[in-house]
């Protein structure tokens, strides 16, 4: 039982206790309420400052800038953007557009 963001902290806790050099989390905030998305983003920011790595695939592109060094957007598997998160973040780009694959 419990909810989906207790599973989601069980399922990182559980991949932890191998004490990994890397951690690939795919779509941690899928089906979550926003309050609990907060805290397992939360959890993802804390063990990016232990210095953990960390690689996550995420469609919600501004939550995932927001705690990410590096990003790649893409789209029917190729990479349409890629860069500092940072830079991304601060362009203004339309990240969506990018996402969606609309052609340019």
């Amino acid at each position: 039982g419990g909810g989906g963001g207790g599973q989601q902290q069980l399922a990182i806790a559980r991949a932890l206790m191998s004490r990994p050099k890397m951690l690939l989390l795919d779509e941690p905030s899928l089906g979550l309420a926003p309050v609990i998305v907060d805290v397992v983003i939360d959890l993802i920011k804390n063990l990016k400052s232990d210095g953990l790595t960390i690689l996550l695939v995420e469609q919600n592109i501004h939550q995932a800038l927001a705690i990410s060094d590096r990003a790649y957007v893409m789209a029917n598997g190729s990479i349409r953007l890629d860069g500092d998160a940072a830079e991304l973040r601060a362009t203004g780009l339309d990240l969506e557009r990018a996402y969606l694959g609309d052609s340019e």
